[in-house]
């Protein structure tokens, strides 16, 4: 199903932030505020993380309209609609677009273009642009999948990972035994990423030596300065990285701050790699006064003698767009999970202060794919098609990345998921239509958001219950459990369309999730139990927060009008 076209209206941020607080202050003086939004917030029990900083910006710009020097790939030899493979004729205008410096814009005609190679994204300042991904709009049509035309290298460490590991999909009624795909959760047709970085980490024996710049002495979890231990070399308008490792084994500081003092088990993997970041936050630089420096956004964790953290160097592409496309793939076997061939629609990497948007992608295995990059904007996204997909859009090794107004038509394994190593992350204002499920897919994933969330949601029969899986705890064994903590679910619907009378009561499950969970407003179109362990904060089940629709905005008009415009790159 298309989406629309529409425009932006801009408003001057004076008036934009006056819109928002007054729209603020309306709503709430129309009802109470939840508990949790009318306490300090500083301890445990009351805790709730500021989403806000999600996004382009950390959210204080709106989506830029494209600029730059124009590159059309029709004039490179492109032609719509004639049925030729157009790979090389758009390869060659990305490559006219690499030798132009300063901001570029490579345009498609409407029209239908065909594509059996990689679009590969390696500079800043360029915006993919199509005319729309409705009708009359521009579709790319991907006959082939990944495993048959990539012949990059990027994915080399995954593939030695896979077998080094002996990683298989093992399912003896369908008579399957194979290696796992690359490509299930990596790749992409259109492919960003920063030439000479990993968009992931797998073998440890491909770390290379952290490019650490200056340890931290001292921050507080949920402010935006820190306190150096002695001077730096760093500039106000740096992005880079705080890292939070742990040396100290199952018993570390880290693991108890990113899951709270509980007697959840959590996996190998929060150990196994002492010198590998156990938590990343990729953030700018301020403000400096003399030791203190200032954060674009607030810490994740407390820093001190027993949360150690330090400064690292980051390697990224900025300002990179992908906008108004119809991506489509053909109505091919599916050959089961795990075992993707590749019709993965966009893949974004080492991505900073980057956008999609009004983009449809249909038929594919995967429609986004994030690793490795923060500070990003998906928004009007639609998915869709017959063929069983893996991920609708996925969020993994990602920090402030903002997912709105996503609409899932087809059938997803993980529909919307926080991966491993995702933080402060939220999707909000979205709806899913078919198999739909909220995935935690483990790997001290902690601090999301879903926000304002549709399921269209089949209940099941269980003895006398009747019941319906909504959260799903999904990740490998070395990395549980599906969640750290502060996992937040605000407003979530659930229309059940079958399996449910209307006077039934539907008991909600997930599987042992994670600690300190959020939830707050989930409600639907039949009366609600919940069985989400360990257990979590609950407020307002079976009534929707009328006076804050959505958290991300709420906390938005709270905090713009004093937040510091961060400098450009």
């Amino acid at each position: 199903m298309p989406i629309k076209d529409c425009k932006i209206m801009y408003l001057n941020p004076p008036r934009l932030v006056e819109m928002l607080l007054l729209l603020v202050a309306s709503s709430v003086a129309a009802g109470e505020l939840p508990e949790i939004l009318d306490t300090d917030g500083a301890t445990v029990p009351s805790f709730l993380p500021d989403f806000s900083y999600a996004g382009f910006k950390n959210g204080v710009s709106e989506l830029p309209a494209a600029s730059g020097e124009l590159v059309r790939v029709d004039q490179y030899g492109a032609k719509p609609n004639d049925g030729v493979d157009d790979s090389k004729a758009i390869l060659a205008a990305i490559e006219a677009a690499n030798r132009i410096h300063g901001p570029v814009r490579v345009r498609f005609s409407a029209g239908r273009y065909r594509l059996s190679e990689v679009i590969r994204i390696e500079r800043s300042n360029i915006v993919l642009q199509g005319a729309g991904s409705g009708a009359g709009g521009t579709v790319l049509t991907l006959p082939r999948p990944l495993a048959q035309v990539d012949t990059g290298k990027s994915l080399d460490e995954l593939r030695q990972y896979i077998r080094k590991l002996d990683k298989r999909q093992i399912e003896p009624n369908a008579n399957i035994n194979s290696y796992y795909s690359e490509y299930s959760w990596s790749g992409g047709f259109i492919w960003v990423q920063k030439p000479g970085t990993r968009p992931a980490p797998y073998l440890p024996e491909f770390d290379p030596e952290i490019d650490v710049l200056t340890s931290i002495a001292a921050g507080k979890r949920g402010e935006r300065t820190v306190q150096l231990a002695s001077a730096a070399s760093l500039a106000r308008g740096d992005v880079l990285q705080v890292h939070w490792t742990n040396a100290e084994g199952p018993d570390a500081t880290i693991i108890d701050s990113i899951y709270g003092d509980s007697d959840i088990e959590v996996g190998s993997h929060h150990w196994s790699f002492p010198k590998r970041p156990l938590v990343r936050q990729t953030t700018r630089i301020i403000d400096i006064d003399g030791l203190t420096v200032t954060l674009s956004d607030p810490l994740l964790h407390d820093i001190n003698d027993e949360l150690p953290a330090a400064f690292a160097n980051w390697d990224y592409l900025s300002n990179v767009g992908i906008e108004d496309l119809h991506l489509e793939f053909p109505e091919a076997p599916w050959f089961g999970h795990h075992m993707e061939r590749g019709y993965n629609g966009i893949y974004l990497t080492s991505a900073f202060d980057s956008w999609v948007r009004n983009v449809r992608i249909s038929n594919a295995d995967s429609g986004i794919l994030t690793y490795n990059s923060a500070n990003m904007t998906l928004q009007d996204i639609t998915t869709d098609g017959n063929r069983p997909a893996h991920y609708g859009v996925h969020m993994g090794n990602v920090h402030n990345v903002l997912a709105e107004r996503v609409v899932v038509f087809n059938p997803v394994r993980h529909s919307l998921t926080f991966n491993t190593q995702s933080t402060k992350c939220v999707y909000r204002d979205s709806t899913v239509h078919t198999a739909a499920v909220l995935d935690q897919h483990a790997g001290s994933n902690h601090q999301n958001l879903f926000d304002n969330i549709t399921l269209y949601v089949e209940a099941k029969r269980s003895g006398d219950a009747v019941v319906a899986n909504v959260w799903d705890g999904s990740g490998a064994g070395y990395w549980q459990p599906g969640h750290g903590a502060f996992n937040t679910a605000w407003n979530l619907k659930l229309l059940f369309v079958s399996g449910a009378f209307s006077d039934e009561t539907v008991l909600v499950q997930g599987l042992d999730e994670g600690p300190l969970a959020r939830i707050v407003g989930l409600h639907g179109n039949r009366k609600l139990q919940l069985d989400y362990r360990p257990e979590p904060h609950i407020e307002s089940l079976n009534t929707r927060i009328a006076t804050v629709p959505s958290l991300y905005d709420y906390q938005r008009a709270k905090r713009i009008g004093s937040f510091a415009q961060p400098p450009g790159d």
